[in-house]
């Protein structure tokens, strides 16, 4: 049943890849695919997360990179509202994610968020997977901008170190992982792209968020739980070996590879990439006429492609993605629906983290 599952959630994407090509009415896709990210998008994407401590931020990257994986670690966590930290990873030794979707079972309102937001997510992965020095650039400069505004500084949940023109924000036990929460429109002072507005959500339950950043309760993940390394002056990450967590990889540092077989099926976003996998790049747009949605009415407003809507911040124009325009992937359990019994069980109210103390 699980297997029946998952091949109706990649039917169910790649249908909807066929929406978000339909955007493209006037066939303006690059020649060869969408290009690159530009730097609006890439800070309008990464400010959310661009704050959070460097091994959590190194699984979200690599974990976005398996979209579908993260809709399924998500509707087992929704399932199993009581599981965080390292016990609710134990719990999921069995599945076949990536190590990387595993780890963020241990940090439910991260893992909620990225499937609330898919869309976003999705672009969050394919930029990593394309562009991961511009990326790796791209935080550094959101951090600095940061602590030039004063909203980033050494405290109870993290330790804040500056090496030349970098930051690392690690944290100060490596055992217990605290989770930030902040508005990008207010920690890195005012924001400098009016049509890109930064993602943004809502703080979760629980954050005392008072303008600067806020924590909830602190995560207990044990030593050696996180197996990304960070290097930045060279712009590289590596990974360590997760094996003793998540029954597989490799012994040694080694740079960090992406592994197709965990895209599920899921298109990358442009021909070069999906070159790359060895994967077939993404169908012609005309050959997805039949799944067509409907247009925006006549008076909606009309955005540049890669825009985002003010107003509605996080909801992106054009581009090509399979879950571009979806909103949250609630659009994707519901049409899945009737195999959630086989992925362990009703479904609880979501969880979106503990009671915290307020921030700094």
């Amino acid at each position: 049943m699980k297997h029946r599952v998952r091949a109706m959630l990649t039917l169910l994407l790649l249908l909807l890849l066929g929406q978000a090509f339909a955007q493209d009415t006037q066939g303006s896709l690059h020649p060869g695919g969408n290009p690159p990210f530009t730097q609006q998008e890439l800070d309008q994407m990464l400010a959310p997360v661009a704050l959070y401590p460097d091994p959590l931020l190194a699984q979200v990257l690599m974990a976005a990179t398996y979209p579908l994986e993260v809709v399924e670690a998500a509707r087992w966590s929704r399932a199993n509202p009581d599981m965080q930290g390292d016990a609710a990873v134990r719990a999921v030794a069995g599945e076949d994610w990536d190590a990387s979707v595993k780890s963020l079972v241990a940090f439910p309102q991260v893992l909620q968020t990225m499937d609330d937001k898919i869309g976003w997510t999705e672009r969050l992965g394919d930029a990593f997977v394309a562009q991961q020095g511009q990326v790796m650039d791209t935080v550094q400069a959101l951090r600095r901008r940061a602590s030039e505004a004063g909203n980033l500084q050494s405290d109870a949940q993290m330790r804040v170190v500056q090496e030349g023109d970098d930051i690392s924000i690690e944290p100060p036990s490596p055992d217990v992982i605290y989770v930030p929460y902040y508005d990008p429109n207010v920690v890195y002072g005012p924001w400098w792209w009016p049509y890109y507005p930064p993602i943004y959500w809502p703080a979760w339950y629980g954050y005392g968020w008072n303008g600067g950043i806020a924590w909830g309760i602190g995560f207990v993940v044990g030593v050696d739980f996180f197996f990304g390394d960070w290097d930045w002056p060279h712009r590289h990450i590596y990974d360590n070996g997760h094996g003793r967590w998540y029954g597989h990889g490799v012994a040694g540092r080694h740079p960090w590879e992406h592994a197709p077989g965990h895209r599920r099926g899921v298109p990358y976003r442009n021909d070069a990439v999906s070159r790359q996998y060895h994967r077939t790049p993404p169908p012609d747009r005309r050959a997805l006429e039949p799944y067509r949605g409907r247009e925006a009415p006549a008076s909606a407003p009309q955005v540049p492609p890669g825009h985002a809507t003010r107003g509605q911040p996080g909801r992106f124009e054009g581009r090509g993605g399979a879950f571009e325009n979806i909103g949250h992937g609630a659009d994707v359990r519901a049409n899945s629906a009737r195999g959630g019994a086989s992925m362990g069980g009703q479904h609880a109210a979501p969880r979106t983290g503990g009671s915290g103390r307020r921030g700094h």
